[in-house]
């Protein structure tokens, strides 16, 4: 066990002194590890952003529940008690009163409001569901139409369902690209190793006379692949992390110009240890690939 762990530490000092002894290849070598994968996380950082952002604006993913206009003030109270014990989520009663008042004080109405012989607009209730998916709004707002004196439910699922169609459009764009990405990836690490392994074939070949076995040859070439993912995919983090922090406030400007309030979250710690991995599988894939090709070759 001590021979075996021994082996694997002067593997790993010889990938970290190859990494040092070239300071600018390597430095390449993690802007474009980093950059591949900064713009699929970017990407569908974005998209999960992309949900906060619409939850939090105001009148978004609403059902607005209309009562009759001859609707008393008991079948009114009926509402109330369904809605409370359905638990769906935040809900709001707007009298007529209240509608009516808010619609005197829009630029134009006044006039228009106090020519009325009467209110015309009914009681109603604004719903903010918990449940913000297509299916569940819809069969939200059916329930709510069969409920009585309910004179209209509305619920404007057109558009939520185009932005659910948007985001898994995205998504599966975003799964596209970073498997090109990897591809592109394996492919430079394979090309990287390709040529250390040029540079060290008389060296590798004496190796092999004397008894070294495949799996001793390519470790130090699979941690420095390893090695190399892991670095890039943090640099990749930070590209993220600082990304993030430049959209903050402007984000936060618009959606407050839609009455919403929301911060644009970055990546979290599972996010950044799952980057990591990910370049140190790439990495690895790639050096695998690259010495198992020469040593093929030796025979």
């Amino acid at each position: 066990m001590n021979s075996f762990l021994a082996q694997h530490f002067a593997a790993l000092r010889d990938a970290l002194r190859r990494l040092l002894a070239a300071p600018l290849n390597t430095i390449l070598s993690l802007l474009v590890i980093g950059i591949a994968l900064a713009l699929p996380s970017a990407g569908w950082l974005v998209i999960d952003n992309l949900g906060g952002v619409t939850g939090s604006a105001s009148g978004v993913q609403q059902i607005s529940i209309f009562m009759s206009i001859d609707a008393s003030k008991k079948e009114v109270g009926e509402i109330e008690t369904r809605l409370r014990a359905a638990r769906l989520g935040n809900w709001r009663f707007v009298s007529r009163d209240e509608a009516l008042k808010h619609l005197q004080s829009s630029e134009g109405m006044a006039e228009i409001t106090a020519s009325l012989p009467k209110n015309p607009l009914p009681d109603a209730f604004v719903v903010e569901p918990d449940d913000t998916q297509p299916q569940a709004l819809e069969r939200m707002a059916k329930t709510f139409s069969n409920w009585p004196k309910v004179a209209h439910v509305q619920l404007d699922s057109a558009w939520v369902k185009r932005f659910d169609a948007s985001l898994r459009i995205g998504k599966l764009a975003i799964t596209l690209l970073a498997g090109l990405l990897a591809g592109a990836l394996v492919a430079v690490t394979f090309n990287t190793i390709r040529l250390q392994i040029l540079a060290q074939a008389a060296e590798i070949e004496v190796a092999k006379l004397i008894g070294a076995t495949d799996a001793f040859i390519r470790r130090p070439f699979q941690y420095f692949g390893a090695l190399q993912g892991v670095l890039g995919g943090l640099f990749s983090a930070l590209l993220v992390a600082l990304g993030g922090r430049m959209l903050t406030a402007p984000v936060g400007e618009l959606v407050a110009l839609y009455g919403g309030s929301f911060v644009l979250h970055g990546l979290s710690p599972s996010n950044v240890g799952a980057l990591t991995a990910i370049g140190a599988a790439l990495g690895w894939l790639g050096a695998q690939l690259s010495v198992a090709i020469h040593l093929r070759r030796l025979g």
